[in-house]
Order: structure tokens, then C-alpha cells, then sequence
């Protein structure tokens, strides 16, 4: 439960361009749509997505750390990791079952990205069921583990000689198509009230220097 009262003592600590900011941001965010990230080791790559989840609107990213440990380049990022809600699986060699399996009880349809035989385009994709796009190794793709237990798979349309995209340029092309249509749909894609109080209270902390110190002033003047 947020403490409503500490959350408008934070407040004061912003300006009001920040905290309109913020608000205007929430009503763009969506849990409708969420991507994984699938042991990519290049950090620019995984920057790159991460970013692009923060430029269309995308609250949660996951990471799957199987082989690789999945690093955030704050130079490519630009600081997006900060707003985005980052899930990391890493504990163990089975981090792939428990991520789909996570997502799979969150009501998520899981989407691999891959030229696969029965790979829908992404023109043809339907939006109205929560999907996470689940973005693969580079070079390699998705697991095999991925490609048996996904529900669906999407490619986008290549007409050259290369037969493949960067990851982070995939991704890119993908949300914002897919995130375009949400918008301009009847789909209840929008946060919840309780989860933009949730983010909101996070952004908070993570704008004001010392807020650690400040929750304890505050807690303090209550006794």
C-alpha cells in the first residue's frame, strides 16, 4: 500500500515541470506488451532494447540469464534503465521455464521473434492479447526451449539479401508498430491506478538525492 502522505512529502521535493513529467509519461506506459531478453551478452544490444522499451512505453523488461550476464550500457541507454521495471532470472540453468512460466500465469501469451515456418507477420499480428516478445541470442535466435513452448512467433517482413536484423533494430521495429496500434485501439492497455501509484513512488525515490535519509525525517516527525 503506498503511504500517500510520504508520497506528498516527496513530492515537495520536485518541481512541478518534473512531477506533470511524470504523470504524462504513466498515462503512455502499458504492462500490455512486455519483451524478454533471452541470454543477449552484448551491451550495447541490450541498451539498445531497453531504451526503445522506454521511448513506446514498455513498463517491464526481462532478462533470462542462462549463459550470459545481461549488462545495461548507461552510454547507449541514455538513462532509460532507471523508469523501466527490470526482472532478472539468473539463478539458475532452467531460467528460461521459470521466466515464460512467470509470465504465462501473469496472463502473457509468449511471442518468439524468429523466421520461423509458422512465424506470423508482424503486419498480420493480432494485438489483443497481452504478448511477450521474447528476443534471442544474437546470431543463434530464441532457444529450442523457447520455440517449443511458445504460443505464437512474428517476423518482419525482409525483401533484401540479408536475412536478418540486429536485435535492437528488430525490437525497435516492433514496438513501435505494435505499440502504435495499441493506442489507436478500443483495448484496455493502460496501467492501473495502484500500478502508476506503484511507479510513480519509485520515480520519486529515484529523483531526489538523500531520499533515504529524507523518508527517515519524515518518519521521525510522526512520533
Amino acid at each position: 500500500m503506498i503511504d500517500h502522505d510520504l508520497l506528498t512529502y516527496l513530492e515537495g521535493y520536485l518541481t512541478e515541470n518534473r512531477k506533470t513529467l511524470f504523470q504524462k509519461v504513466l498515462t503512455e506506459r502499458t504492462k500490455h506488451f512486455t519483451v524478454v531478453l533471452e541470454d543477449i551478452y552484448q551491451p550495447h544490444n541490450a541498451s539498445a532494447v531497453v531504451r526503445s522499451c522506454d521511448i513506446f512505453g514498455i513498463q517491464d523488461v526481462y532478462a533470462i540469464e542462462n549463459r550470459y550476464t545481461n549488462k545495461v550500457s548507461r552510454h547507449v541507454a541514455k538513462g532509460s534503465q532507471k523508469w523501466l521495471d527490470l526482472h532478472r532470472y539468473k539463478n539458475d540453468g532452467d531460467n528460461t521455464k521459470q521466466c515464460l512460466s512467470d509470465l504465462k500465469a501473469k496472463g502473457y501469451q509468449i511471442i518468439g521473434t524468429t523466421p520461423h515456418n509458422d512465424s506470423c507477420y508482424l503486419s498480420d499480428f493480432d494485438i489483443s492479447k497481452k504478448s511477450a516478445f521474447v528476443f534471442g541470442v544474437e546470431k543463434e535466435g530464441i532457444s529450442e526451449y523457447v520455440k517449443e513452448h511458445a504460443d505464437g512467433f512474428l517476423k518482419i517482413p525482409m525483401v533484401g539479401f540479408t536475412e536478418s536484423l540486429n536485435i535492437s533494430v528488430a525490437a525497435a521495429i516492433i514496438l513501435q508498430d505494435v505499440t502504435a496500434r495499441l493506442r489507436n485501439s478500443s483495448i484496455n492497455w493502460q496501467l492501473s491506478d495502484e500500478h502508476k501509484q506503484d511507479i510513480y513512488m519509485d520515480w520519486l525515490r529515484k529523483s531526489i538525492k538523500n531520499v533515504d535519509k529524507l523518508i527517515d525525517h519524515y518518519h521521525s516527525s510522526l512520533k
